[in-house]
């Protein structure tokens, strides 16, 4: 079978968006590290937790949401349990499972790493886009999230509506 080579149009947007995947991941973290002494994932993590129930999920659940392995999940709450901001329980309901559960000193950190996130988000990308783009990212980022195998043909399965969910209001205080 022979190679389907990119069209000219088609290469653009692809080195366009491999820019934008390897650059904006590290805007976020520069970000973050300054503000909340957070790499990006971390935050991430943080921000999940504290729009759950009771500001805890199975380390599982939250794998799936944060879109990470199990193992890379493990690490970065192991490095957020030593600064106090998260802590591992064994799971009630399944004891062969263990939870995350957002501390008080983790909540209080979203509450102040937020507002400057959100609003470094919207900088960096809202700001220079249209309504219409808005949609149309919304739109692309489905299509290309529902092709992964990862999310078999659901773009929402990756937590792409979990974190959607972070970055559209403040840090609930009921939670």
């Amino acid at each position: 079978m022979a190679a389907r080579w990119l069209t000219p149009q088609e290469r653009k947007a692809w080195v366009r968006l491999v820019a934008l995947i390897e650059l904006l991941p590290s805007t976020f973290d520069a970000e973050l590290r300054g503000k909340a002494n957070l790499v990006y994932f971390e935050y991430y993590v943080l921000a999940i937790l504290s729009e759950a129930e009771n500001r805890t999920l199975r380390m599982s659940t939250l794998a799936a949401m944060v879109n990470s392995t199990l193992p890379r999940l493990s690490h970065a709450v192991r490095r957020l349990e030593q600064r106090g901001l998260v802590e591992r329980t064994p799971c009630e309901q399944d004891g062969r499972s263990t939870n995350a559960h957002l501390t008080e000193q983790g909540w209080q950190l979203v509450k102040e790493a937020a507002p400057d996130h959100v609003d470094h988000v919207r900088r960096t990308i809202f700001d220079v886009l249209s309504p219409e783009q808005v949609n149309q990212l919304s739109d692309i980022s489905a299509a290309l999230l529902g092709a992964l195998p990862q999310t078999q043909g659901n773009p929402e399965s990756m937590g792409a509506q979990a974190l959607a969910n972070t970055a559209t209001r403040n840090p609930s205080p009921s939670r």
